[in-house]
């Protein structure tokens, strides 16, 4: 079975290349101090420090290998090749919530960079994947488990900028 593509843009690239590089070449070595500290104060058995810092080994290790395999089959988005006409990855959009009368600004990206709390949603959310393909001045329809809602789309700007 082929693996999914891991959709980013430019920024969520680089803050996973960045993120792996820590963990690789600070996070690793600290670590390693902590268990070779650890194993200098003797017994293994009953030492709460050596295996606090081989759970920390593990976990960073885990890490490493899931950014690994998000970085492998990354696809990223070039935002100034972004249409501007249709709602895409890579793109800003401004919508109105129809029910709520409030006006909504998110970042349309790929799921392992969505973050609902910085405006970040995913293409596969229910939401984004409403949106993509629509134009300004469109209304979507949204099926949620809160029930269905309505947004027009305001705008679409490139996320790159401001």
């Amino acid at each position: 079975m082929e693996e999914k593509k891991n959709i980013l843009t430019y920024e969520g690239l680089k803050k996973y290349e960045d993120e792996l590089h820590e963990l690789k070449v600070v996070k690793r070595q600290e670590v390693a101090q902590k268990i070779k500290e650890a194993r200098e104060q003797g017994d293994l058995s009953e030492n709460a420090e050596y295996d606090a810092a081989k759970d920390e080994q593990r976990d960073i290790e885990t890490r490493i290998e899931d950014l690994e395999k998000i970085l492998k089959n990354a696809e990223v988005v070039v935002e100034e090749e972004v249409d501007l006409d249709r709602i895409g990855i890579g793109c800003k959009v401004k919508i109105m919530d129809l029910e709520y009368n409030e006006e909504l600004e998110y970042k349309i990206v790929g799921s392992s960079e969505a973050n609902s709390l910085k405006g970040k949603i995913s293409n596969e959310s229910p939401v984004g994947r409403a949106l993509l393909g629509a134009k300004k001045g469109q209304t979507v329809s949204v099926e949620t488990q809160a029930g269905m809602f309505k947004y027009k789309v305001l705008g679409i700007e490139r996320s790159n900028v401001g």
